[in-house]
């Protein structure tokens, strides 16, 4: 089972970005862990200054803006 985090402080990019998220998941039929990280200390020990951040695997995939549905089933099946 896939591992999703989404990284942001709750802004609307970042609201999006984890909406897209389940989204895609419905749409490909497929179950994943997904967890949305919005304090700032915890953000910090990923390293990363942009958000929203998507991260697959502890991979991160897109930062500092909103990745759409099409290209979230892409990094989810590939």
């Amino acid at each position: 089972m896939k591992n999703i985090k989404v990284l942001g402080t709750g802004c609307s990019k970042c609201k999006t970005t984890y909406n897209n998220v389940l989204e895609a998941l419905k749409q490909l039929n497929m179950q994943a862990e997904v967890i949305k990280i919005e304090d700032i200390e915890e953000m910090m020990k990923y390293n990363v200054l942009t958000t929203p951040v998507l991260m697959i695997d502890e991979v991160v995939k897109v930062k500092g803006r909103v990745a759409d549905i099409a290209e979230i089933k892409q990094f989810l099946i590939n």
